[in-house]
């Protein structure tokens, strides 16, 4: 019985993953936006980014950056420069996070829910985020090499020709992380995906969880089908993103750098790169990539616990 959670919670993570994974790719390359802004260790102080000036006239005028731009442009600007293929950039890394994080902590919740709820079936919302907080944290633990790949395979485009990593799949990455960084290397950011996996699972299995419980008892165990899972998951996608959305910036920066032989790295670690951001960046720095993070975390759990109640009513007689 216990098995059979992970086998339903992997085959759907892993439908719902690889269907997002180009808006999972745009939230990246959103989130690294401006952190060429932050300046080197040995800068000192850490200083909001100076503006330019023109002169006009006797007076010096401010020249303000260009409007970063938003999702869709850059959805666009990578169909442009980079291909239709590359909105998969990371896409076998993808597939790996999710066979060992999503699955870990979709049957881990599982497992957790059927012991602390006993014979009535029914947890109170409080078990339901603490059973979400212990699977999502083991889960982030056992995944966190495969995050790191994914997050820079779908960065790497982004860099000039001369600096990109031009990893050849999730096991080329890996391979040559750990030739290259160290073994280490595999678990660089693993406090704050551990941390984001506690939050997001918590607040996305307990909010769907609740949420669908709250619409079978307001109308009844017959409306137990594709629009309450949809209406539930819907709305436990939108509790996560807003959760988890700082804690993913930070996490998507500290793996994304890049520490040179005998140099130091641009974070010490994730509160120094959470306050290089806020310094250098302002505080909304932390929610950037927010849009589409709504955008792909709410299709990826409406697809996911969809797949997962049509997985669960397939295999009900195993």
């Amino acid at each position: 019985m216990g098995l059979k959670g992970f086998v339903e919670g992997g085959i759907a993570s892993i439908v719902a993953g690889c269907s997002t994974h180009p808006l999972d790719l745009i939230k990246v390359r959103m989130q690294l936006q401006g952190e060429s802004l932050a300046p080197s260790p040995a800068a000192g102080a850490v200083l909001r980014p100076a503006l330019a000036f023109q002169q006009s006239g006797s007076v010096a005028v401010p020249i303000h950056p260009p409007p970063r731009p938003g999702p869709i442009a850059i959805g666009v600007q990578i169909l442009r420069s980079e291909g239709p293929a590359a909105l998969f950039s990371g896409i076998s890394a993808t597939v790996l996070r999710q066979t060992l994080y999503s699955t870990t902590r979709m049957g881990l919740y599982d497992m957790i829910k059927k012991r602390w709820s006993g014979d009535t079936g029914v947890m109170p919302l409080h078990r339901k985020i603490a059973a979400g907080f212990i699977a999502g944290g083991i889960g982030a633990a056992v995944g966190n090499p495969a995050d790191v790949a994914m997050v820079r395979m779908q960065a790497d485009g982004r860099l000039p020709l001369a600096q990109r990593r031009n990893y050849k799949s999730v096991v080329d990455a890996i391979g040559r992380m750990v030739r290259e960084e160290g073994l280490t290397s595999l678990w660089r950011g693993s406090s704050m995906t551990v941390n984001r996996a506690m939050i997001v699972t918590a607040s996305q299995l307990a909010t769907y969880d609740q949420a669908k419980e709250a619409i079978l008892r307001h109308r009844g165990a017959a409306a137990d089908g594709l629009g309450t899972h949809v209406a539930a998951s819907f709305a436990a996608g939108i509790v996560a993103a807003m959760a988890s959305n700082p804690v993913d910036v930070v996490k998507t920066r500290v793996m994304n750098m890049r520490v040179g032989p005998g140099e130091a790295p641009p974070y010490s670690g994730a509160l120094d790169c959470a306050l290089k951001t806020v310094r250098a960046e302002g505080p909304m720095a932390l929610y950037k990539g927010f849009v589409p993070t709504v955008s792909r975390q709410g299709p990826f759990t409406i697809v996911l616990f969809v797949t997962l109640e049509q997985v669960r009513s397939l295999l009900k007689d195993y």
